[in-house]
């Protein structure tokens, strides 16, 4: 009998953040003594249909008990009332950020997702949040009691220290082009810096929100800086790791981030880092590492761009900490030996 059950939504070899936590997370409990079975759920959440509610209640009544269930917010977070009435047993969310924060949302979608995740956290025996500003939303916005939450913020692989390119500097960003990315902000930002020679990759998938790709190369195209913004894709393992070390600056623009691993990413190669600090951003890379704008403000951004790219000795002394700073950040062991306190202290 399996110690815990991670019942997670679509594919989880995606390249998101949540679902590497997951995979991360899962590979290493047995090394903690938890023994982990994963329960895949319909892709659809956190818009199920009624079919696949109906599924996800055949699939969670199928599990084997008495094992515990920890289900990944993504899908957690949408849980109607029947499914959590399917729940008889003991039950850890996963959330990584909440769902009703999520960008371009109407607005009574967000009202929907926020009372349907503030009761389906509330039946939650246990909640694991992947960083301090996910704790705080979930208990001083929704209300939630901070006892029965465990930060466990995502691990981080070393890596060698980058070299980056020099001239033309090399600007990068990693992270799936979706409205909560601010791609466009970036792009405005960057149209106003265009007398300084720069060239920007963005990696990250172009099939996860097709309309903002569309949009997003259509105002690439409009402050024609198609030769200069290079749209990359999803790209595997070995490619990113180049990109990363080739970078002269990374930034992210991101309207919201629940942790920000591609932040910490850029912190263990000692890359200096411009961040918008919505939701964990700020947190993750402080001060000391980085430039910090408020979320959305492009005028802002194209200032701190403009700073790191033409003080040498600015990016020196951001890259000097980031580098201390990334040898400091969690593993994934430490990561996984947290979850697995809170499994194997829900046994007793």
């Amino acid at each position: 009998m399996p110690e815990a059950i991670f019942a997670v939504p679509g594919d989880l070899r995606s390249p998101t953040g949540g679902y590497a936590y997951d995979r991360r997370v899962m590979e290493r409990l047995p090394d903690f003594g938890v023994s982990v079975v994963h329960l895949p759920l319909p892709d659809s959440f956190p818009t199920p249909s009624d079919d696949d509610v109906e599924e996800t209640i055949r699939i969670i009544e199928d599990r084997q008990k008495p094992s515990i269930l920890v289900v990944d917010g993504l899908a957690y977070g949408a849980f109607t009332q029947p499914l959590l009435d399917s729940l008889d047993g003991r039950v850890i969310a996963l959330v990584h950020h909440p769902l009703f924060l999520e960008t371009g949302l109407p607005h009574a979608r967000k009202v929907e997702l926020r009372n349907t995740e503030t009761a389906a956290l509330l039946r939650a025996d246990h909640i694991i949040v992947t960083s301090r500003a996910t704790k705080r939303i979930l208990t001083e916005h929704m209300g939630l009691p901070s006892q029965k939450m465990t930060v466990a913020e995502p691990g981080t692989d070393p890596a060698g220290r980058a070299t980056g390119t020099g001239m033309p500097l090399h600007i990068l960003a990693v992270g799936a082009v979706m409205p909560r990315k601010g791609y466009d902000v970036l792009v405005e930002a960057l149209a106003k810096i265009t007398d300084l020679d720069w060239r920007m990759t963005i990696a990250g998938a172009l099939d996860r929100h097709p309309a903002t790709v569309e949009q997003l190369r259509a105002l690439i195209d409009s402050h024609n800086l198609q030769d200069r913004i290079h749209l990359a894709g999803k790209v595997v393992p070995a490619t990113l790791d180049r990109f990363y070390e080739s970078a002269d600056l990374f930034v992210s623009a991101s309207l919201f981030e629940g942790y920000g691993m591609v932040l910490a990413e850029a912190m263990a190669r000692g890359l200096p880092i411009v961040t918008a600090t919505g939701g964990a951003a700020g947190d993750t890379a402080g001060q000391a590492v980085a430039l910090h704008v408020e979320s959305g403000n492009v005028e802002e951004l194209a200032a701190a761009m403009q700073r790191a790219l033409t003080d040498k000795k600015l990016r020196d002394r951001l890259a000097d900490a980031a580098w201390d700073a990334g040898r400091a950040l969690p593993t994934w062991n430490e990561t996984a030996r947290r979850v697995a306190a809170v499994i194997l202290g829900m046994r007793l």
